[in-house]
This record gives C-alpha cells, sequence and structure tokens, in this order.
C-alpha cells in the first residue's frame, strides 16, 4: 500500500510543465477530496503543500496543518514527519529560520529512532538548507552530504530520484557558493546531463548550471540557460523558481553593467519572491535594487533599502540568533548524549564479549586436552611430522611476506622517488627566485633611499617579473599534487547504465565550450559520429565523463598548437566515433594536430610524463584516464602519427 501511494504521488508531481501549474494542482486537489482519511489522503496532502508552495505559501501551511492533524488521528508517524516537512518548508522561506531548524532536528531524531530511511534524508536536506540561508554553506553541504548515500540505497524506490536529484541540486549550489566551483561543476554538470529527459528537473539544473558557468566565464551560455529555464517556470507560474532565476539573471546584468536589464529581472525577482513570502530572495532582490538605484534616484534607492533591512531583521535579527543558538545547542547535548550511550552501550558488548570468548576457550581448551591425553601416545609420530610441516608452512609464508613486503617497498620508493623529483623542479624555481628577489629588495631599498627612482623602478619590475614566475611554478606543484591526491582517492562511483553516446557528445561540447571560452578566436571543425546500435552500457558515468574531457582536451590542445605552427590553410579538426564489435563498445577521439613521436608513443601513459610546456600540464590526465579504464575492464590504445594526427580509443565491455 505505501508502495503505491508513493507511485501515485511521483506520478502527480512528474507532470510536464507544459500542461500549466493549475491543472497540475487541480489534479492533486481532485485526488484529495476522493480519497480516504487514512493514510493516503496525509500523503497527498503533503505534496500538495509542497506544490503550493511554489504558488501560494499561506495555502501551503494550511493543507501542511490538515495533513499532520490527520496523520496524529490515524497514528502514522511518517505522515507526521511528511507533514512537519512541509512545515518547516514554510517557516524557512518565510524567514523563521530558528523555527525551521527546530523541526529540521526534531525530523531528525525522530527518524533515527524510527529507522525511517527516507525521512532521514530529507531531515538531513532540510537542515542543511537552513544552513545554507544562513550562509554556513561548509555547515550545508556537511548535511547534504550524509544524505548522499542514504539517497543510494534508495534508488530503485519511486521516490529515490526525486530525493536523489534534490539533494544534488543543493550539494552543487552550496559548493558554487562556498567557492569550491570544481565540486560545483561535477555536481551540477551531471545533474544536467542526467535530467535532459526531466521536464520537471532540468530547468532547475540548467539554472544553476547557468550561475556556475556564469562565474567560470561562459557568459553567452550561462545567460542563454537562464532565460531558457525563467521562460518555463513563468510558463508554469512556479513564483518560487521564477524568482530565484530572475534574481540570478538581474545579478548577471548588473555585473555585464546593463543597469536596465538589471533592474528589469531583479524587480520581477521582488515581486515573485513577495507573492510567495520568500524572505531570502526578498532579501537579495531589495538590495539589488538599492544598488542600482542609488547612483541615479535616491529616493527609490531609499525605499527599497527599507525593503532590505525589514527582511534583513526578520531574519537576522538579534532574537532570530538567540533562538538559533538555542537549537543548535540543544541538538548538540542531543547528539552527546546519544553518543555517551552508543560508546556504553558498546563497552557493554566488548565486555560480555570478552567473557563469553573466555568461556569459549576455556571449554575448547579442555576438549583439546581431553583428546590429546586420549590420542597422545598413538599420534605422537604424527604429531612430529605435523610441527615439521608447520613449521616449513610458517616458514613459506614469512618468506612470502617479506618478498611482498620488499616488493611493495620498492615500489613505494620509485613512486615517491618520482613524485619528489617532479615536486622539485618547481619548488627550485621557487626558492631561487624568491632568493634571488631578497637580493633585489635590498638593492631596491638602497635606491629608493639614494633617490634613483628609474634604478628602482628597474628593480621592481624585476622583482615582479620574478613573482610572475614564482607563482606559475608553485601552481605546477599545486597541479601535480591534486593529480596524485586523485590517483590514491578511495571513494569509488557505482557502476549504472549510461548512454555512451550522449556523455560523449555531451563531453565534447564541454571541452569545447571551455577551449573557446580560453580563446575567443579558436574555430575548429567538430564531428561527432555516433552509432545509434551501441546503447547502454554498465560504467561508473562520472570517470567516463573524466577521461573523455581529459582525451578532448588534448585532441584540442593539439589542433590548437598545430593551428599556431601552420600557415592559414590549415583546417583543425577533432572527431569523435562510437561503434559496438565482440563485446566490446569502442569510443574514438582524433583529432589532426600534431600528433604523437613514436619515441614517447610507449611513455604517455606513465605518470608525470607530459610534452606540455612548464605551467601546463602535470602529466597525470592520461594516467588517471589509463587506470580509469582498466578499472572498468576496458583499456586505451592510441595511433599516431607524428605531425600529421592522432587517435586514442577507448573499449568498454559490454
Amino acid at each position: 500500500m505505501f508502495r503505491t501511494i508513493f507511485f501515485l504521488i511521483i506520478a502527480l508531481l512528474g507532470q510536464s510543465m507544459s500542461i500549466g501549474q493549475s491543472k497540475r494542482l487541480d489534479s492533486i486537489r481532485h485526488v484529495i477530496e476522493s480519497a480516504r482519511p487514512d493514510t493516503t489522503q496525509v500523503l497527498l496532502m503533503s505534496s500538495f503543500s509542497y506544490e503550493l508552495s511554489f504558488v501560494n505559501s499561506d495555502s501551503s501551511r494550511k493543507y501542511a496543518n490538515e495533513a499532520l492533524d490527520l496523520a496524529k488521528r490515524i497514528d502514522f508517524p511518517r505522515g507526521e514527519l511528511r507533514a512537519l516537512k512541509c512545515k518547516a518548508d514554510f517557516l524557512e522561506t518565510n524567514g523563521d529560520l530558528p523555527g525551521a531548524l527546530k523541526l529540521g532536528f526534531s525530523m531528525l531524531e525522530e527518524s533515527q529512532q524510527n529507522n525511517f530511511v527516507q525521512e532521514l534524508s530529507i531531515s538531513l536536506s532540510l537542515i542543511g538548507n537552513v544552513f545554507y540561508d544562513l550562509n554556513d554553506y561548509a555547515k550545508a553541504i556537511s548535511f547534504y552530504e550524509r544524505a548522499v548515500p542514504i539517497n543510494e540505497t534508495l534508488k530503485n524506490t519511486p521516490e529515490g530520484s526525486f530525493w536523489k536529484f534534490w539533494t544534488e541540486i543543493n550539494l552543487g549550489t552550496a559548493f558554487m557558493f562556498n567557492k569550491q566551483l570544481d565540486s560545483a561543476y561535477a555536481h551540477l554538470s551531471e545533474g544536467y546531463i542526467a535530467t535532459k529527459s526531466s521536464e520537471h528537473w532540468h530547468p532547475v539544473f540548467s539554472m544553476f548550471f547557468g550561475d556556475l558557468l556564469f562565474r567560470i566565464g561562459h557568459r553567452d551560455t550561462a545567460v542563454k540557460y537562464l532565460h531558457t529555464s525563467l521562460q518555463l517556470f513563468r510558463n508554469a507560474k512556479e513564483n518560487y523558481s521564477v524568482s530565484d532565476g530572475s534574481r540570478i539573471l538581474a545579478r548577471f546584468y548588473r555585473d555585464m553593467n546593463l543597469t536596465d536589464s538589471s533592474i528589469f529581472y531583479a524587480k520581477i525577482s521582488l515581486a515573485a519572491a513577495e507573492s510567495i513570502g520568500y524572505k531570502t530572495t526578498m532579501l537579495e532582490a531589495s538590495e539589488l535594487l538599492a544598488e542600482l538605484y542609488e547612483p541615479n534616484d535616491l529616493k527609490l534607492a531609499i525605499f527599497y533599502r527599507k525593503i532590505y533591512d525589514s527582511i534583513n531583521a526578520i531574519l537576522y535579527g538579534p532574537n532570530q540568533v538567540k533562538n538559533l543558538q538555542k537549537t543548535i545547542t540543544d541538538e548538540q547535548d542531543r547528539e552527546r548524549k546519544i553518543e555517551e550511550e552508543r560508546t556504553a552501550y558498546r563497552e557493554r558488548v566488548r565486555e560480555y564479549g570478552l567473557i563469553a570468548g573466555l568461556f569459549i576457550i576455556l571449554g575448547v581448551a579442555l576438549i583439546f586436552y581431553r583428546n590429546s591425553v586420549q590420542r597422545r601416545n598413538a599420534n605422537y609420530l604424527l604429531q612430529q611430522e605435523k610441527e615439521k610441516v608447520e613449521a616449513t608452512l610458517q616458514h613459506l609464508k614469512s618468506t612470502q611476506a617479506q618478498l611482498i613486503q620488499s616488493e611493495k617497498m620498492a615500489s613505494l620508493g620509485e613512486l615517491t622517488a618520482g613524485i619528489a623529483h617532479e615536486i622539485q623542479n618547481p619548488l627550485n624555481f621557487v626558492n631561487n627566485f624568491s632568493e634571488v628577489n631578497d637580493e633585489l629588495i635590498s638593492d631596491l631599498k638602497s635606491d629608493l633611499l639614494a633617490g634613483h627612482t628609474s634604478e628602482a623602478v628597474q628593480l621592481a619590475t624585476t622583482i615582479q617579473e620574478n613573482e610572475r614566475k614564482i607563482i606559475e611554478h608553485g601552481k605546477r606543484a599545486e597541479g601535480i599534487v591534486k593529480g596524485m591526491l586523485q590517483h590514491s582517492r578511495t571513494d569509488k562511483g557505482e557502476r549504472q547504465l549510461a548512454d555512451i553516446n550522449a556523455i560523449a557528445d555531451e563531453c565534447l561540447k564541454l571541452s569545447y565550450l571551455n577551449q573557446r571560452a580560453k580563446d575567443q578566436t579558436l574555430e575548429v571543425q567538430v564531428t561527432a559520429n555516433l552509432d545509434p546500435t551501441v546503447g547502454k552500457i554498465q560504467v561508473i558515468p562520472q570517470d567516463i565523463v573524466r577521461v573523455l574531457v581529459n582525451l578532448f582536451n588534448n585532441a584540442f590542445y593539439a589542433v590548437t598548437k598545430k593551428m599556431k605552427e601552420q600557415s592559414n590553410r590549415y583546417i583543425p579538426a577533432v572527431s569523435v566515433s562510437t561503434r559496438q564489435a565482440d563485446g566490446l563498445v569502442y569510443v574514438a577521439i582524433a583529432d589532426n594536430g600534431i600528433g604523437i613521436s613514436a619515441k614517447i608513443k610507449d611513455k604517455i601513459f606513465q605518470p608525470f610524463f607530459t610534452t606540455k610546456p612548464t605551467g601546463q600540464g602535470t602529466g597525470l590526465g592520461l594516467s588517471l584516464s589509463y587506470d580509469i579504464i582498466k578499472a572498468h575492464g576496458g583499456n586505451i590504445t592510441v595511433v599516431s602519427e607524428e605531425g600529421k594526427f592522432s587517435e586514442f580509443i577507448v573499449s568498454l565491455p559490454v
């Protein structure tokens, strides 16, 4: 029964935006009215409250309260938690962050006590959202990450994908605001690709992925993504998402010095947020409008500043801070008591285990002693032979262990020597330039004291150039360390069915987009010949994305370098093709760039080997890619002719 209810709710929540917000809400309202006052109606009212939170917060609170009352009457604890989640959403949206956090911790405790796995994930994400609104993004990320493994265990349930994407979008945006852009890109780009067939989730990922792309310099693509998603939100009349999308667009246009466009979208954001009492977006939109109007219209600037001040007092006033501190302290006390109880329980179990083990050992000893006495005479010679065999076996095991340890130490020494050698070069540059700068600074002081300004300026220029070299080689060392950390990472993704054609096509586009962002004049002939019969295979998608993006980046580097060396008649080209044969799927990435010398072809997959200039590569990309494909049971081969072309062929088992 409970599984059927989940299917019904997800079907209603997942209806296309194109049918209109009002029609979707009418569908849920009709089902609620026809349902009996039981667990089904509780879950439906909770879902309806969630839907209404995007358009009418007062109605959302009404249905949440009704769901909570009914759940208590029929003794339905999971329904109570779902209704409390809706109430907490209302409190968070309307600025009562202490109240929302208190409800979140209460839900967390109830979920843990009753072992409600899905509700535990929901509670963790809800608490993370409150810390997100408090701008404590590190704390928010810690709660979101606790929900990730829980969602993985529920991925095959009706609601699993919904909460998985919910956590994914939260993690991506929290990393973005915490200035961890690489982590943000990993989550948001993966979600953007994974939700392309979802009309519910894809616009949301498109909006925040656009925000991230703008921050890393892809402005045109970012604005396009934002406009597309915002139009879908406005068509569906989802004021919650309209306010967020308009606020992000307003900030884009402000950063692009397009003040009129920024004001236009900031006003849309403020109006949409006010219609549902969305306090955090009201705060940001009013602050932005006050800033934009201040140079030209002081009256309007003061008007919006007053709105900002009133919302800021609601969200972060003294009473709010006091209540938040009390809630957090109470939760810390609760967790400390739980940990003390767990420690005491473990000690008791350990004590009982030791006692039981002691009795078992005594019993076994008595049995062996009795048998030994009875059989001593008959088995004397056999015992002697057994002792000889055991001694020999022990000697062999000891020898084997020593050999294994020696081999491990040799491998470790070789790897350590390689790392030390690679890092020593940039460190030598850093040390040498630092020593030179120290001497130059002394000379600079002397020239300044003597009034030799021209010589001082010349010395300062030399010091500045040396500092650039120090930064360049410091980043080189940093790249080596990051690459080795990727080699040594212990976290492994889970294999799942993935469309190799879609991954290859998306990686090609993203890599080319990244190269174009670095060099606006770059024009490369890009082609994709993807066999539609390849279908889906079991892989770890994020690892395959990492491999293909690295290979595409190398291809674009090869054609760019050749383009700088060749005449204008050279037309750079990068292509990708897929095919299936003999139980393997082949992905071939080719370019007509500088090619690879036959002398170094056998070395390109070794750690730290690179043909790129200092500072442009660490020599770990192909090594890491090789390890990933080998872990999938596949292989990477390369066909190349120096000065003409290169083709990397990735094979993966079907």
